[in-house]
């Protein structure tokens, strides 16, 4: 995605588990916190629950330099389009 770097592959375990790097890109602590947090709210909140209706996967996260910049309505459209692409969006 434009915010996002995503990565998955299939767990060893028999749950989802999701990781999340922000990397410093010139940034501070501040900015990359805020971001961080948005990242693993977004995780708990719609990524979580379609991996569950999906095998085991590890998803890992990668914020780009523009996730920085970007506001949180954009970070949703990007976890929501990535839980559409894994495939956990269908009804």
């Amino acid at each position: 995605t434009r915010h996002l770097e995503v990565r998955y592959l299939a767990s060893l375990s028999l749950l989802p588990r999701i990781g999340i790097i922000v990397p410093r890109h010139k940034q501070s602590a501040v900015a990359r916190n805020k971001v961080k947090r948005r990242l693993r709210e977004l995780s708990r909140a719609a990524l979580l629950p379609a991996l569950s209706a999906l095998p085991a996967l590890d998803v890992v996260l990668r914020a780009a330099p523009e996730a920085y910049a970007a506001d949180h309505a954009a970070l949703a459209a990007d976890v929501h389009r990535v839980v559409e692409r894994l495939g956990g969006g269908r009804a």
